[in-house]
């Protein structure tokens, strides 16, 4: 007789086991509910209300404040909030909203320190759904916060738990992060599931050509069958198998051999033919003068007929800015200038470049790392001034940063009343005064503003001498400055690089390292690449590096390409950009930097 009620016995100890599971502990608390009224009618009610269930229906009015996109609504709600009187459960809750509003705000750091509240060590006893709410919250997090590894893992920790479209933009957002790592984070580690896509990101990235990765692909998924990446390839991966494997057998160099860009277009031409002898590859190599081109259409007609599968150059910003407003181009093409930022191009258009712009992000980016928050800027007068300064400051805004001047670089003479602006130094400050100012009358020093971290500087070597003595002399000897690499003449000239002592600044590899075989070869050949020259013979090479890779960068965005002109990657409009080094002038050298902060 007992055994027949057995089934239904069990039934209901597990309906009470699941009601007791899905209900939060008595020391827990109870989590906010989806509100039924408008965010006033909840905050009226919790005026009316004890403390206890005021502060639920804060929570509830807030969260819907966010939801519907009204950010200072919810933070403003946020604020009225005691958190430390909220039970555990509710003040996950309202960290998790704070870490949200903290994001929105671009401010990844104060999202994490949030999500540190003590309450989340009881996290595994919330609802499953506010669980992923707030590890999605952290991983987002991490990832704005420059720590693509520790996001990659946080999301491959509730993988398990996802479903539906939610699974897969995770799924594809843990390739995009593990497959952007450089090789040194590509390491084992005792997560079975992140070790698996880190194994499967290294052994792309070591396979050089498009059917070595192809066949690598096909390799991991055998060893690594039950992973969650073999039983679905990220979609850069998918497309990367369906990709031909065709080498590339004939390339078209097209450059001005003739008038003022030849001694340019003849270092990029032998950066490339060395490139290629180095490679020892099996590829046609015709070279096209576009100073004597009757026009664009003739040159690819006669391109095609010659069995060209790809075009590099050419080098003339008219002529790119004339294939970029064309629908199609008959012959993929490499070019080695940039057309305007805002003109649309052709699908079949790639354009590559040492472009000033890629320099000043850098500098955003590295100025940021260091910590530094509020920026003065110096920049040339002029449309490339103009360029790199914008590119500067959108990046610094994105970031967080903040401008607080700017400046087109004046002549010498005029450049020390210009910094003083910049800087606000309170007093007159010649040097007679200077002289009577013992060092017993501090209180009457000149002074300037404390309220700037650093210096953004976009100027020629013979400019950027005197910015620094300029610097020192106006009191803010101790400000740091970043610059770009055009300050750098590359001559080893002591007596300059004294003069800018301490600024940091971008370079290319091939200028920080005159150990790399191929410029030990080229210079060899020629040794004017040994000065700023060299810059021109390291993209010649690169443009070597990419050309049989332009479709791999297509299908796999994320990849980054070591080069000698810089880290090499693509963006959505098909420009290849640089990630470039650190230097540092001291004592009359330059000195590489080897941190990397971001």
């Amino acid at each position: 007789m007992m055994a027949r009620f057995r089934p239904l016995l069990f039934l209901c100890i597990a309906a009470v086991l699941s009601a007791c599971a899905s209900s939060p502990s008595s020391t827990l608390g109870e989590l906010p509910r989806t509100p039924q009224a408008s965010t006033q009618q909840l905050l009226k009610e919790a005026d009316a209300s004890e403390p206890g269930k005021a502060a639920l229906l804060r929570l509830s009015a807030a969260d819907q404040s966010m939801q519907q996109g009204d950010q200072a609504q919810a933070r403003q709600i946020l604020e009225q909030v005691a958190i430390e009187q909220l039970m555990p459960a509710q003040q996950m809750f309202a960290k998790t909203l704070e870490a949200e509003l903290a994001l929105a705000e671009g401010e990844p750091q104060r999202a994490l320190q949030a999500l540190q509240h003590p309450a989340f060590e009881r996290l595994a006893e919330l609802p499953v759904e506010q669980q992923l709410r707030a590890q999605l919250t952290r991983a987002q997090a991490l990832e704005a916060n420059k720590q693509p590894l520790d996001a990659a893992r946080e999301r491959t920790f509730i993988a398990p738990l996802l479903s539906g479209d939610a699974a897969e933009r995770n799924h594809e957002t843990i390739w995009s992060l593990v497959s952007a790592l450089p090789p040194d984070q590509l390491q084992p580690t005792p997560d079975v599931d992140l070790a698996g896509w880190l194994s499967l990101a290294a052994t792309v990235k070591q396979a050089g050509t498009i059917g070595q990765q192809q066949r690598a692909i096909d390799a991991w998924i055998q060893q690594n069958p039950n992973h969650p990446a073999a039983r679905r390839l990220p979609e850069p991966l998918i497309k990367l198998r369906e990709l031909a494997d065709k080498p590339l057998s004939h390339v078209a160099l097209l450059l001005p051999m003739d008038g003022p860009l030849a001694s340019v277009a003849r270092a990029l031409r032998d950066g490339f033919l060395a490139a290629h002898l180095e490679a020892r590859q099996d590829l046609k190599i015709e070279l096209f003068d576009s100073t004597r081109l009757a026009s664009l259409d003739d040159f690819y007609r006669q391109a095609t007929a010659s069995g060209v599968e790809l075009v590099i150059g050419p080098l003339e910003k008219d002529m790119v800015r004339q294939l970029a407003a064309r629908e199609q181009l008959p012959i993929t093409t490499l070019a080695l200038n940039y057309s305007d930022a805002n003109q649309k191009a052709p699908p079949q258009l790639f354009q590559f470049g040492l472009a000033a712009e890629d320099e000043a992000r850098e500098v955003a980016r590295r100025a940021w790392a260091d910590g530094h928050r509020r920026a003065i800027a110096l920049t040339p007068r002029g449309d490339w001034g103009n360029r790199v300064f914008e590119a500067f400051r959108q990046e610094w805004q994105a970031q967080g940063g903040v401008v607080i001047a700017a400046e087109p670089l004046a002549e010498p003479i005029e450049l020390a009343n210009q910094i003083a602006r910049l800087l606000q130094v309170s007093s007159s400050g010649n040097q007679a005064q200077r002289e009577s100012i013992t060092s017993n009358s501090a209180e009457s020093q000149p002074s300037r503003r404390q309220d700037v971290d650093f210096l953004f500087l976009a100027a020629t070597p013979q400019q950027a001498q005197q910015v620094k003595p300029t610097l020192i002399f106006q009191y803010a000897g101790d400000l740091p400055v970043y610059a770009t690499s055009h300050l750098h003449a590359a001559t080893d000239n002591r007596t300059q690089y004294l003069d800018l002592e301490g600024i940091r600044f971008t370079e290319t590899p091939w200028l920080l390292d005159a150990q790399l075989p191929l410029r030990q070869e080229i210079e060899r050949k020629w040794p004017q690449a040994r000065g700023s020259l060299g810059r021109l013979y390291a993209m010649g090479a690169d443009a070597y590096l990419l050309a049989p890779r332009l479709n791999q960068l297509l299908a796999l965005p994320d990849t980054r390409l070591e080069g000698l002109s810089g880290t090499l990657s693509i963006t959505p409009e098909q420009r290849i950009e640089r990630s470039l080094p650190w230097a540092e002038f001291r004592d009359g050298d330059v000195q590489p930097l080897t941190d990397t902060p971001y």
